[in-house]
């Protein structure tokens, strides 16, 4: 029987309760930007590892890395950061266009998962989400965080919803054969 969402959150939680005082101690809280910033490299990273593949399986291992983490930063963002953002801020602008830029991201990974390597437009659509998601970032980093950092925005109470929020959705989203 397959897994659902709502099956794997349930276990993720009861892991999480049953672990205790044994598990891994907490990291130190992260500033939201800084949290973000990470998740960029660690993308970066892996369209960089994706353009120097030669095999299918390599690709296919690193496009699903690349489509997890951009589905969970995407989510994370937009439930969290860009509220917060655009209360603060009051760059309705900005934030909307990145908002329409998470769309043709989603489409594109979508797009991707339904696909294999080998299939013709596999690679040519990993390559534009590159190209689409180093614009996004560039943006984010020289425009919105800039002017997040000029608020009274509390970035480590948002990095701390972040991170836990990421944890959640890393479980739910993560293929079962991966999922801890």
């Amino acid at each position: 029987m397959a897994t659902t969402a709502k099956t794997k959150a349930r276990k993720a939680t009861e892991r999480a309760s049953r672990s205790g005082p044994t598990s891994a101690p907490k990291a130190p809280p992260q500033n939201a930007i800084a949290l973000l910033e990470a998740d960029h490299r660690e993308v970066e990273g892996y369209f960089e590892a994706f353009e120097a593949a030669t095999g299918d399986a390599e690709k296919k291992a690193l496009a699903g890395k690349t489509c997890l983490s951009l589905k969970v930063h995407t989510q994370i963002e937009e439930e969290l950061f860009y509220s917060a953002a655009r209360e603060t801020t009051g760059d309705a602008d900005l934030l909307d266009e990145a908002i329409v830029e998470h769309t043709g991201a989603k489409t594109l990974i979508a797009q991707i998962e339904a696909m294999a390597p080998g299939q013709p437009l596999y690679d040519a659509r990993v390559r534009v989400l590159a190209e689409q998601v180093r614009h996004h970032v560039e943006e984010e980093e020289t425009e919105l965080f800039p002017e997040v950092r000029d608020t009274k925005l509390n970035l480590d109470a948002i990095g701390a919803k972040l991170a836990a929020r990421k944890a959640e959705l890393m479980l739910l989203f993560a293929p079962a054969s991966i999922a801890p």
